[in-house]
């Protein structure tokens, strides 16, 4: 039977995710990282047999994961948080993309690979983790500090342009070229839609999302949202963009809604469980044989992601009037790359 498959495969996903998860939590490490041994040790190259039947059922439920994590994403977005630190997160953000596209770049070409992939390793490389590093900062208390207000606006800067950036290597990953008139024309179109979505929208989904919230049922704007956070998804795909773009717009847009705190609190349990699925079904992809094979070009492409994210937000920091300790701090709080690394 097709359902007891899934049901099956479910379970195995969660039951070592839930095992591994706390074993992390119990080291202080990020749950993200137990999600992602979970899918090694479940996954078709660990054990001489793969403990998940059917992959591409994973596969599937990892894509919810992906829509619910921009959506979540999205819903943190704050064009109020980024007015007041505007300057140094826009140069800030902007220098690092440039420099981390840069390395991963010259580092794929030095390593012999093809420009197509030296350039989603630059991009991979140049997109800080916004779930990772808000949770370190929330669990440290250290979210209110005058620094994390700047680690936050540079992260905006970062999540923008990565909806740009995936939008751009769609396209590449089609035609496998890509000229400067492709990549004008596709953040022309992106632009283009974001302008749209979020003029109209912003008319008329808060007003709706508090509407909505005023009949105190939790189930009725729960379907709510979850209704406009697909459809935006399904407009983006059919547009020949990405779901990642239309499920971050979605929710940038109830996140001007003062329901919106209401919205992050019910959909957090989806979230989790999906985004679970998502890192677990990521794992899944690691062969752990070709680690020892590889481990010169892992440990070269690791330092340059800590290095590199380090050293372009703190020069840029500084170089914008903050003192050296201060500019310290921001960078070393941006040296992970994360969950739209994962994606691109």
């Amino acid at each position: 039977m097709v359902e007891a498959v899934l049901l099956r495969d479910l379970a195995v996903v969660m039951v070592v995710a839930a095992v591994t998860t706390i074993l992390f939590h119990r080291l202080r490490q990020p749950v993200v990282l137990g999600y992602l041994v979970a899918g090694v040790i479940i996954g078709p190259y660990t054990l001489p047999y793969s403990l998940v039947t059917n992959i591409p059922n994973i596969n599937t439920l990892a894509e919810l994961g992906v829509i619910f994590l921009t959506f979540s994403l999205g819903l943190e977005f704050s064009l109020r948080r980024l007015r007041r630190v505007g300057a140094v997160a826009l140069v800030a953000g902007v220098l690092e993309i440039l420099l981390m596209l840069w390395i991963g770049f010259t580092i794929g070409r030095s390593l012999g690979w093809s420009p197509i992939d030296s350039i989603f390793l630059g991009a991979i490389l140049s997109i800080s983790s916004t779930m990772i590093i808000t949770k370190v900062l929330r669990d440290l208390g250290k979210e209110r500090e005058d620094f994390a207000e700047v680690v936050f606006g540079i992260l905006i800067v970062e999540d923008l342009a990565a909806i740009v950036i995936i939008a751009l290597l769609s396209g590449i990953a089609m035609t496998g070229t890509f000229t400067p008139w492709e990549v004008g024309a596709t953040v022309a179109r992106v632009g283009l839609f974001l302008a749209t979505v979020l003029v109209a929208g912003l008319l008329v989904v808060p007003r709706l999302i508090n509407y909505v919230s005023r009949f105190r049922k939790e189930e009725v704007l729960m379907v709510t949202v979850l209704g406009l956070c697909f459809s935006m998804a399904l407009v983006a795909l059919y547009l020949g963009f990405s779901v990642v773009l239309g499920a971050f717009i979605m929710g940038a847009i109830i996140s001007e809604s003062w329901a919106s705190p209401m919205v992050v609190r019910q959909i957090a349990p989806l979230r989790d469980m999906f985004v679970a699925v998502f890192f677990v079904a990521a794992g899944m992809l690691i062969k752990p044989a070709l680690v020892a094979e590889y481990a010169l070009p892992i440990v070269l492409i690791a330092a340059a992601a800590v290095l590199g994210n380090i050293v372009s937000c703190s020069l840029a920091t500084f170089l914008l009037g903050y003192p050296p300790r201060f500019a310290m701090k921001v960078g070393i709080s941006l040296a992970t790359i994360g969950e739209f690394s994962f994606i691109i």
